[in-house]
């Protein structure tokens, strides 16, 4: 029987620690949420492409996505992507459409008590 470790790059480490203590001291479950999901294998990972933001989002919405963003695909209305990390491709075509790409680690330092934030992949 093999041990599950989780992940392994210091970065995700203290990400998923600071999501966690941030979730106990706000009261706030999707922080918790979001460290169970970066805490999976990283064949488990979620990568989603831009053209399914685009069909799954809509005008200003605010979504996160516990994982990478790839640039395939077109987005056609702005709102704001919050991810682990971001393709070159996916960050230039977000730039374009005047959305905004932000990492968790921001996400969570901004008010979202009265905010609808969605998990997409």
């Amino acid at each position: 029987m093999a041990i599950r470790t989780g992940p392994t790059n210091p970065i995700m480490q203290s990400l998923i620690q600071e999501l966690r203590k941030t979730s106990s001291e706000q009261k706030i479950p999707l922080w918790d949420r979001i460290a169970d999901d970066l805490e999976k294998p990283t064949r488990q990972r979620r990568a989603v492409n831009l053209s399914k933001i685009n069909r799954f989002t809509e005008e200003n919405e605010m979504i996160i996505v516990p994982g990478k963003v790839l640039g395939s695909g077109a987005l056609s209305h702005k709102l704001t992507i919050a991810a682990f990390s971001f393709s070159a491709g996916a960050l230039e075509k977000i730039s374009k459409v005047q959305a905004k790409a932000i990492s968790i680690k921001e996400l969570m330092q901004q008010p979202i008590k009265d905010k609808r934030v969605r998990i997409l992949g």
